[in-house]
């Protein structure tokens, strides 16, 4: 059974850094895209990023754009989130996500498509 952990979440204060991880485990046929999505409560749950599977591409949602840096290590099957310059409205639980397609996603920030899904780190920042 494929599992993902989060970690890496905590308070920070505004224009602080975090790093989150997310550890897979278990055996997957191929190397799945993977995302952060993000929720506050009483809101969507929205798309932060994705990398492809060979880590050469990467989306942001705009409200991240030259703050966050999604990156992978395929060898330990471990992906990250470099957040910096962090803000109060980035204040959210932080999921990763991962979908095993045989195909290009028209959308990689489209949760639709995830069919993994970790259990969340949360993420605090003060003013």
């Amino acid at each position: 059974q494929v599992q993902l952990v989060e970690s890496g979440g905590g308070s920070v204060q505004a224009g602080g850094s975090l790093r989150l991880s997310c550890a897979r485990s278990g055996y997957l046929y191929r190397r799945p895209w993977m995302a952060w999505f993000r929720h506050v409560p009483g809101k969507e749950r929205e798309a932060v990023a994705a990398i492809s599977p060979s880590g050469e591409t990467s989306y942001y949602a705009d409200s991240v754009k030259g703050r966050f840096t999604i990156s992978r290590d395929k060898a330990i099957n471990t992906l990250y989130l470099q957040m910096d310059t962090l803000a109060p409205e980035d204040t959210a639980l932080y999921y990763c996500a991962g979908a095993t397609l045989e195909y290009w996603p028209t959308d990689p920030l489209d949760r639709s498509i995830y069919h993994i899904w970790g259990q969340g780190t949360q993420v605090t920042v003060s003013s």
